[in-house]
This record gives structure tokens, sequence and C-alpha cells, in this order.
């Protein structure tokens, strides 16, 4: 009987990271999240990247073919965004990389969002300039007319990675045989493995059989 797939890895402190991260060999036999349509709607509801009740309306309409066909293109998106990602993480972007980003912008303008004005959460109401608070803010919503949509706040998560963050902390974990990537927001920025559950543990007892074989050595 084949071991169950565990829960997808949500390490990359930044939502294109993960998606990344949703193929992986962290113990050494690689594991696909997005392996059909059922799967890619299924880490979309888990990463918060669609509102529940989305996720909920495209399982119950079915159209798993439509979904089969949307999940394919996630993993060729995914895979695009890797090489992309592999050339360019621990520099700085420059301005060439919007010829290499640029099948991202046709995607993009499939989108169909648009604002309404709705209540501002109590503990964070909105200021004007002048300092008084106002209860009102933007929201921005998004029409989901078919599964295609789907689709649309992954390459918007990407765009926000390579327009707001700095390329130059977008880390590959350091394990010898791990894949995953994140974006190091720590303090220091000395961030070096995927988690210390996955690799960290495993890179802590490596250094312990060393410094053991080597005391044995020495006496």
């Amino acid at each position: 009987m084949a071991e169950p797939r565990p829960a997808p890895f949500f390490i990359g402190d930044d939502l294109a990271l993960d998606f990344l991260n949703t193929v992986a060999a962290p113990w050494d036999e690689e594991i696909e999240w997005l392996a059909n349509g059922a799967d890619f709607l299924a880490w979309l509801d888990a990463a918060h990247a669609v509102p529940a009740k989305i996720a909920a309306q495209f399982r119950a309409e079915g159209g798993s073919r439509a979904l089969d066909a949307v999940a394919d293109d996630a993993r060729t998106l995914r895979e695009w965004f890797r090489t992309f990602t592999a050339k360019h993480a621990g520099t700085p972007l420059d301005r060439s990389a919007l010829r290499e980003l640029s099948r991202l912008n046709p995607l993009l303008e499939e989108d169909e969002t648009y604002r309404q004005i709705e209540l501002a959460p109590s503990e964070g109401a909105e200021e004007t300039d002048g300092g008084h608070e106002v209860p009102l803010r933007w929201g921005t919503r998004r029409r989901w007319r078919n599964a295609r949509a789907l689709l649309l706040p992954i390459a918007e998560a990407i765009g926000d990675l390579v327009c707001r963050e700095d390329f130059t902390l977008v880390r590959r974990c350091e394990g010898p045989t791990c894949t995953l990537w994140f974006l190091d927001v720590s303090k220091a920025h000395a961030r070096r493995w995927c988690s210390m559950a996955v690799c960290g543990s495993r890179a802590k007892a490596a250094a312990h059989r060393a410094r053991a074989r080597l005391d044995a050595a020495e006496h």
C-alpha cells in the first residue's frame, strides 16, 4: 500500500516560492502536489490563494477535465518560473529580466478584478492624511469566470515577488538533495534550511556524526 502523501510545504515565506515547492523530494522520493485539477484546487485552498467559497464552487461544479487542463498549465508555469528563479536567485534583478518574464503579462491580461468599498476592520481603520480614522476602505474582488482564472493568483504572486521583493534574498535550501525555495526574511538574512524539521535536523545530525568520527580518530 502506497504511503499517504504528506501535506504540501508552506515554508517559502512567499506564495510564488511555495508554488515552486509543490514538487519536491524532501525524503529522496519526488512528491507532486499538483498531479491533477483536484490537487491544484486543494493546494490553492490550503495556500489561501483563492477564497474558500470559490474553491468550494469549483469542486461542486465538477468539470474535472477543465481543472486537469489548468493543472497542466500550472505545472508548465511552475517549471518556467523555476528556470527563471534558479538563474536569478541571490542576485538583483535588472531591466533585462522583463524580457524573460514576457510570458507572464498575457496571462495577467486575462484577469477581471475590480474594487469595491467595504468596512475596514475595527482594529485597523484607515487614516486620512489629516490623521482621522475612516471606517471604510477599498476591497479588491475578482470574477472567477472559468477554471483558467485559478492561475491568476499565482501569476500575481510571481509579479509581486519580482516587483516588490529583493531577489537577492531568494534562496534554495542548502540540504544536499533538497529542492525547496524560500525568501530569507530572517533578521540577519542568514537562513540556510527549508525547515529545521526537514533539512536543518539532518544537517545537525550529520555534523554530530562527523564530530564523533573525528573524536574517535583522535583517540
